[in-house]
């Protein structure tokens, strides 16, 4: 693990490297919660465009001369910038200087492309045996569809996932956050750390690899196995649990409420606190109210026809039945329960001066005393190549080869050689 002293300090990480070569989501995300544990992350750029994501939108936000997109600032909190040209000497000569210090890589180039540029895991495992390569791709690196261009909404539809989403089933839809990126991301984090642990024991380095056909697959869960164990086909079919009744959207005199009622002893507590009969035949038990779905929604929205949303929420917080409204989200961002989480945190922009971004969904607590050691201090998204100078200088290469600044050419970096 490198030592250098311009390494975070803080955070279970503190003290790691991560190289982050990956662009659009999925490597992103991975690469910032690394960071958000306290790992030191550089993120490699094309000259001149950066990343992806700086030019996706609108919204941008920010003089008009110097628009930054709120993708970009979506996943990449926490680290810092440097614009290489991995088809140029000085782009190759800095990158192998940053893998022989780093302790992870991250890249999510189509396969094939890094080995072109002379970073093969082989390659880079020559540098550096005991670097971690975490490398996600649309479909996985081998395999008869591995060549395949990977973007998010067309894996939810490859991977299923739409097919369970929607008000029915010929109503498909996507997940409003692109979810094959997210949890490829997340799982390629998991994934790093327990190679990181591999580590400790061996000293040598390790291949990480995942897709956003896997991450999506495996999050599966119930539905999954009623494929592959119960031999039915899952379908969407909107706001209701396809498992469990009631347990789902429902309507009230004004507006909408979610209940779970997910066990024999709530259905009896719900429905003796709203009158409803809990012994007839179709409500005898779950599987009953289940395969009676549309009997069971008709009297509890019959019942919840006497309610207001709000005194509804409250009658059923009291008799301990778990439920909730529905949120936009600016009402999520305005709600002290998730303020008092630190789900948002302020960070002082180059451009844009202080900002609030969503926050890190991880809190860390001492064993000893139970005080809190969540890494406090955040930065804000880099400009493209806002590091590359003091990078350059900590490897101890001469600054002002030209790479990174405005107008150079992005040679080798286009997505149509990258794409997942």
């Amino acid at each position: 693990m490198s030592a250098e002293s311009t390494l975070r300090t803080e955070g279970p990480l503190s003290g790691y490297l991560v190289v982050d070569l990956s662009r659009a989501l999925a490597g992103p995300h991975a690469g910032m919660m690394l960071a958000d544990l306290g790992a030191r992350v550089i993120k490699v750029e094309s000259p001149d465009t950066g990343d992806d994501t700086r030019g996706w939108g609108p919204p941008f936000v920010g003089p008009e001369d110097d628009l930054q997109a709120t993708y970009f600032l979506s996943c990449n909190r926490n680290k810092e910038s440097i614009a290489l040209d991995l088809k140029s000497d000085d782009g190759r000569a800095v990158l192998r200087e940053l893998l022989e210090r780093a302790d992870v890589v991250i890249e999510n180039f189509r396969p094939g492309v890094l080995d072109r540029l002379g970073f093969s895991a082989t390659d880079m495992h020559a540098l550096n045996p005991s670097l971690v390569v975490l490398s996600i791709t649309g479909f996985g690196h081998d395999g008869p569809e591995s060549r395949r261009s990977g973007y998010d909404q067309i894996l939810q539809g490859e991977a299923g996932l739409m097919s369970l989403t929607g008000s029915g089933p010929e109503d498909p839809q996507r997940v409003g956050v692109p979810m094959a990126d997210l949890l490829s991301g997340m799982y390629g984090a998991f994934g790093t750390l327990a190679a990181l642990l591999q580590r400790e024991r061996t000293g040598q380095g390790q291949i990480v690899r995942t897709s956003l056909l896997a991450a999506l697959i495996g999050v599966h869960a119930f539905q999954g196995t009623r494929a592959t164990v119960a031999g039915e086909v899952p379908k969407a079919q909107g706001n209701h649990h396809p498992s469990i009744a009631p347990y789902g959207l429902f309507h009230c005199r004004q507006g909408l409420v979610q209940i779970s009622v997910g066990s024999e002893k709530l259905w009896a507590t719900f429905a003796g606190a709203f009158g409803i009969n809990a012994a007839r035949p179709e409500f005898a038990s779950n599987a009953d109210r289940v395969r009676n779905r549309e009997k069971v929604i008709e009297e509890v929205e019959r019942v919840f026809s006497d309610f207001e949303a709000e005194p509804l929420l409250d009658k059923l917080n009291q008799v301990g039945i778990p439920a909730g409204k529905v949120r936009t989200l600016d009402e999520v961002y305005a709600w002290d329960q998730v303020h008092s989480q630190g789900l948002v945190i302020d960070v002082d922009h180059k451009i844009l001066g202080n900002v609030s971004l969503p926050g890190p969904p991880l809190r860390f607590f001492s064993a000893a005393d139970t005080a809190e050691t969540t890494l406090k201090k955040h930065t804000a998204p880099p400009l493209l190549d806002q590091d590359g100078e003091q990078i350059r200088q900590w490897l101890g290469l001469v600054s002002g080869a030209g790479t990174g600044r405005a107008g150079r050419a992005a040679a080798g970096t286009g997505q149509d050689e990258e794409g997942r």
